[in-house]
């Protein structure tokens, strides 16, 4: 181990720690321009799924009555919306919202990766036959990410920014929701009540039981919204908080990935039995694909982008509840 000169053999491990090592990193390639037409296809089928199901989300709030209840197929009602094409006007608070917080997301994402200088696609929605007539929107990164502080910018622009548009539509759907005692004795469906409404539900209508608001169609879409944030901000996987995990402490990215979905699956058998299906998803996942590493892993996080870290806990927790669904 001795070097001739009296002293030990430096290890690598210190050069590296005191000498970081110049990393050449890769020039975006020169990429063909991608149609716009498939994310507008589907941007168009999601706005019609979305006002499908709001019109049932409109009619319920007008008569006073809980979304879904009265008949024993929820999805019967929101079938009425295709066969009377003129009802869909009624989904449009529901659906316009939703479609803003849900774009905001992923177009903090788009620009966030646009302002590194990586290859990002355009955002493309999934419209599905749901109770809110999409499972979400998604960006594709298809080029490597190389730095920390690019990682943690990317992950955490797109829940900062749908939190930004869904909390002032849940504060005035909130605001000017219906004060109805007893409304959900006849639900078909429960939604959950995350912190941020309770707050909201404190400051606009004091001393009212939380159980006999009756939420406006915008609020529905603001709740969708929260729950999006939440689920996003997770930190486990390739969510935005395992990508933010992973920019402060990569070393253990996989262990809190995994503690996470094991978690979420003692959540599931407590509360929402869909907290244990989504625990073990992400258990499969970060057993199976490992998170791409960083080509420069050597820069740290300034203090700021620590502090946005806490920020998008406070943000997680203001969004999550225990029970985002039941029956009653």
């Amino acid at each position: 181990m001795s070097e001739g000169n009296g002293h030990g053999r430096i290890p690598v491990e210190i050069i590296d720690l005191e000498f970081p090592r110049i990393v050449e990193l890769p020039q975006p390639a020169v990429r063909a321009r991608r149609p716009l037409w498939p994310a507008l296809l589907l941007f168009l089928l999601t706005v019609l799924s979305t006002l499908a199901v709001g019109a049932e989300f409109a009619q319920s709030y007008a008569q006073n009555r809980e979304p879904f209840s009265g008949d024993e197929n929820p999805f019967a009602m929101v079938a009425v919306a295709f066969e009377h094409p003129s009802v869909l006007a009624l989904g449009i608070p529901f659906s316009f919202t939703l479609m803003l917080v849900l774009l905001a997301h992923e177009l903090g994402h788009y620009f966030a990766g646009k302002y590194y200088k990586i290859d990002v696609s355009y955002p493309y929605f999934i419209p599905a036959p749901t109770l809110f007539g999409t499972f979400g929107a998604f960006i594709r990164i298809r080029s490597p990410i190389t730095t920390r502080r690019a990682l943690f910018d990317v992950g955490l622009a797109g829940p900062v920014v749908g939190f930004i548009i869904a909390v002032p539509a849940m504060a005035w759907a909130i605001a000017v929701s219906k004060v109805v005692p007893g409304v959900q004795e006849n639900a078909a469906i429960l939604f959950g009540t995350p912190p941020l409404m309770r707050l909201l539900m404190e400051l606009f209508h004091p001393g009212v039981n939380p159980d006999w608001v009756l939420l406006h169609p915008v609020g529905r879409a603001a709740w969708v919204g929260l729950f999006a944030t939440a689920l996003n901000l997770l930190p486990a996987w390739q969510l935005d908080g395992g990508h933010i995990v992973y920019s402060l402490a990569s070393r253990y990215h996989r262990r809190i990935s995994l503690g996470v979905g094991l978690s979420l699956v003692a959540l599931g058998l407590f509360s929402w039995p869909g907290w244990a299906l989504w625990g073990m998803i992400l258990l499969l996942l970060s057993l199976r694909f490992q998170h791409p590493p960083l080509l420069d892993r050597w820069e740290p996080l300034d203090p700021s982008r620590r502090a946005w870290a806490v920020a998008a806990l406070v943000i997680f927790l203001l969004c999550f509840t225990p029970w985002p669904a039941m029956t009653p």
